[in-house]
Order: structure tokens, then sequence, then C-alpha cells
């Protein structure tokens, strides 16, 4: 009987402590789980306050990009008008210098073109006035080189068709009679060369020697010995370029402006 109520006991209280450690763990895993929920629901407020700050920033570089159109705009606007106000400043002093008597410093104005004499041949050619050039070329043809007088001289026509001038024509009409010479020779240039220059082409990496020889030309008062490169210009408007060894000290050029000191053939 003893033995029965002992292990009535023991049982019981195993039952008990089993029970207890059920509770305890039921506990536990209710606490887990709320915990799990807790981090769950911290991390989706995070997210929620993340993005919403996202999108803060997002309208603020959008409204920044915003103001910074509208600057573009204004500075464009500015830019604008600014181009105008220059271009009309410009266009007032170019006529403000056509029109002034004397030129500035005793100099002649030009026009971007003139009509300018070869007095070695003695023909006239249009030449372009180019201050962005620093020497003067012509468009030489045929180009022979010799020695004269132990110095080397070159001899070439000038590419381009000149215009006689009265002396000459008045020469040739008084020798008609005469037998003729050939119709090339007297259209020969032949000068001694200054130097030599080499050039180098856009299209090649191999430079070009060219001869530089010295002229006297006229254009209106004004008559100059310059210096010419020997070139090929057959691309170009025209046969004859000043550039600005030619025009120092001596004259200004008005590109908006032709033959102010001579006339179109």
């Amino acid at each position: 009987m003893f033995k029965r109520l002992a292990l009535v006991a023991t049982i019981s209280t195993l039952a008990g402590c089993v029970t207890t450690e059920e509770r305890n763990l039921h506990h536990e895993t209710i606490a887990a789980i709320h915990g799990t929920e807790n981090n769950i629901n911290q991390r989706l407020t995070n997210l929620e306050l993340q993005s919403s700050n996202q999108v803060d920033y997002i309208d603020s570089l959008e409204n920044e990009v915003s103001s910074l159109k509208q600057q573009i705009h204004r500075l464009n606007q500015n830019h604008y008008q600014h181009s105008l106000l220059q271009e009309s400043n410009s266009a007032q002093s170019l006529q403000h210098l056509a029109s002034s008597d004397p030129a500035p410093a005793n100099k002649v104005i030009l026009g971007q073109v003139e009509r300018i004499s070869i007095e070695s041949i003695k023909q006239k050619f249009d030449a372009r006035v180019d201050t962005g050039a620093a020497t003067s070329s012509l468009d030489a043809t045929d180009i022979e080189e010799f020695e004269r007088n132990g110095k080397n001289w070159v001899r070439f026509h000038l590419s381009g068709r000149g215009e006689q001038d009265d002396a000459q024509v008045a020469d040739k009409k008084n020798a008609s009679d005469k037998t003729a010479k050939p119709e090339d020779k007297d259209n020969w240039i032949e000068a001694p060369v200054v130097r030599y220059v080499k050039i180098r082409q856009a299209s090649t990496s191999e430079s070009e020697r060219r001869a530089v020889v010295e002229l006297w030309i006229s254009v209106g008062n004004i008559r100059e010995r310059t210096e010419f490169t020997l070139a090929d210009r057959s691309h170009m408007s025209h046969p004859i370029l000043l550039g600005r060894e030619f025009l120092r000290d001596i004259a200004l050029v008005d590109v908006s402006k032709k033959y102010i000191q001579s006339t179109a053939k």
C-alpha cells in the first residue's frame, strides 16, 4: 500500500514538472514570436522612413534641376543679347572707321579684296587682304630655278588672268608690226630667292620646300617691296594673298568692304 502511494506521488510530481516545463517553453516561444514581430515592425518602420527620405531627396533634386534650367535659360538669353550688342557695336565701329576722314596713325584703309599691280610684269590682279596670315603668297606655276651671278633665282608664271596696264597695252600696240615674241615670255616673273621655307600640308606628314621672293607691288597710293612665298593657291578664290607683314605700319583692313584703294576689273 505504501509503495503504491509513493509511486502515485512520484508520478504526480513528474507530471507537475512536465507541465511546468511545457508552460515555460510556451512562454518562451510566445516571447520569441513577439520579439520577431517587433523586429519586423521596426524594420518596416525604418524602410518606410528611408523611402520617405528618398522621396524628399528626389523632390529636392527635381527642384534644383528646375532652378538650374531657369538659370541656364537666363544665361542663354543674356549671352544672346550680349552677342547682339557686340555685333551692333562692331558694325558701328566699322562704319565709324570707314567714314572717318584721316585713317588712324596716318594709315590707309584697305578692303578685304584689292586690285594690286605687279610692277615686273605690269599687270594687275585681285588680291585677298588677310590679317590672319603672317606672310604674303602668290599662286605661282611653271616654277624654274636657275643660277645668276652665283645666286639662286626663280622664274615663274602667276596664275590667274591679270589685267595689263595702259603702258603695256600701248607698247604692244606700237610693236604690232614687229616680229612677235612668244606670248607667255612677257608674263614670266624673274626674281632672286630671298630664302626657302618648309611648308607642311595638312593632308600629309611630308614638308615641301618653297621659295620666297621680293617683288615691287602697288595698291592705290601704296608702293612697297614685299616678300611672297611661291605657293599653290589654285584652290583659293584669289591668286594673291597679302598678309600682316605687308600691312604692318602701312594700312588697316575694313573686312566689310572691297576695293577701297582700287577698282574692280
